[in-house]
């Protein structure tokens, strides 16, 4: 799925999409957030203003190696993303 600019992750590796503003409410996810930030394990996509995060298995699925969850911030929103997602299931 592309996320912004020139990144694009296989749809497989996504764990989830999330609206920034709904979801930094929450210490948990703000705690969150914080900790893969200082793993060093936060791409943003974009220069611009981030309104949605993704989350996403880097392994790319190989078997017997440690999951190691990176973290995208994109400029577009979860809404786009989801619409983006769906498409790829109906073409």
């Amino acid at each position: 799925m592309h996320l912004g600019q020139s990144v694009v992750v296989p749809e497989s590796s996504i764990i989830g999409v999330f609206d920034l503003d709904n979801t930094t409410g929450s210490h948990i996810t703000r705690n969150f957030l914080e900790g893969a930030e200082r793993a060093g394990r936060v791409l943003s996509v974009s220069e611009e203003l981030p309104k949605s995060f993704i989350v996403c298995d880097g392994t790319d699925g190989a078997e017997g190696l440690e999951t190691k969850t990176v973290v995208y911030l994109s400029q577009l929103t979860s809404l786009t993303l989801m619409k983006r997602s769906e498409a790829l299931r109906f073409d």
